[in-house]
């Protein structure tokens, strides 16, 4: 067993990996209730897996049992192996490492926390803390269009994880409504680094096109390097998805949904209400034209003020039930 997050890897530029959303009951409850069966892996002789929580092409993500301090984690596991073999950084193991070190580098409650990187039978594992509820894109197929408060809710504490991903010159790449996690206390947390990219280093070209259209930025479409505004328009497409229960742009094949993105306007939001201008500016064409992260919040924060007090303390006490 060796721990990696001092790794020489942990250096390089943040790359991709893919892992399916995680079941909408994670977390301690379920941890406390479902037993291991008694022939369970153990993987680096310690975390004792209990469920499959969800997979991807290039990783798994599974609910397990710290068997040293008697909790509940999250293990997200790579499929790909020979962490010996040159240009191992930018094979699945190696993106995973990065991508913990992306989200742990960001100290911030609306980010999942990192407990430790892994490997066992040469396979690399990230530890970290389970959440409960579920994603937004669960939460928008059970129920269709979300109100306006919890998606001012959802759309201040999501700018708020953005700006301090941004302040420590990490760009996310990746936000939708699948990589929004609504947890049972109301807490929102930003999911799934494994696309992400240091500023320093996404100016270079070389960073890998990945994520998925429908919330991408059509300057990155078109081979732009990724920026802040990036994200931004990423938030606004996430907010029309979470206000509206579709997404801005739609397209019968990925050819014709980038060319959504990066021709077409936006669908209407009839639905939006007083978030509508906050939408339409996040999902401007031209980055110069888009609102920034303090510009949004701003606009947020007044439409939170306007809101009936009951609404706000509904979504606040409610988490993923209001």
């Amino acid at each position: 067993m060796e721990t990696l997050l001092d790794s020489p890897t942990s250096k390089r530029h943040f790359g991709p990996v893919q892992v399916g959303t995680a079941d909408p009951k994670v977390g301690l409850p379920i941890a406390r209730r479902v037993p291991a069966s008694p022939g369970a892996r153990l993987v680096a002789g310690r975390y004792r897996l209990r469920a499959l929580l969800g997979r991807g092409g290039m990783g798994r993500v599974w609910l397990a049992e710290d068997e040293l301090l008697h909790r509940p984690v999250a293990l997200k596991q790579d499929i790909m192996s020979d962490p010996t073999s040159d240009g191992w950084y930018r094979t699945a193991p190696g993106r995973l490492l990065i991508e913990a070190c992306a989200a742990a580098t960001v100290n911030h409650k609306g980010v999942v926390t990192i407990y430790d990187v892994v490997t066992d039978n040469n396979r690399t594992w990230i530890v970290m803390e389970p959440l409960s509820g579920r994603t937004l894109a669960e939460s928008i197929t059970m129920e269709g269009s979300l109100s306006i408060a919890r998606v001012t809710h959802i759309g201040l504490s999501l700018l708020d994880v953005l700006m301090a991903t941004h302040r420590v010159g990490i760009l996310h790449c990746d936000v939708k409504p699948a990589n929004v996690h609504l947890c049972e206390d109301g807490r929102v947390v930003l999911t799934d680094f494994g696309i992400a990219c240091s500023m320093d280093e996404a100016s270079d070209g070389t960073q890998m096109l990945a994520g998925s259209p429908l919330y991408t930025a059509p300057e990155r479409l078109r081979g732009g390097n990724p920026e802040p505004a990036c994200d931004m328009f990423a938030l606004g497409a996430t907010l029309f998805a979470a206000v509206e229960g579709k997404p801005p742009f739609s397209g019968r094949s990925l050819f014709n949904t980038v060319i959504a993105v990066v021709e077409g306007e936006p669908a209407p939001c009839p639905h939006a209400g007083p978030l509508r201008p906050v939408i339409e500016g996040l999902l401007a064409k031209n980055p110069a034209d888009r609102l920034t992260g303090e510009q949004a919040r701003t606009a947020l924060v007044d439409i939170q003020h306007e809101l009936r007090p009951g609404d706000v303390t509904e979504v606040m006490e409610g988490g993923v039930n209001a």
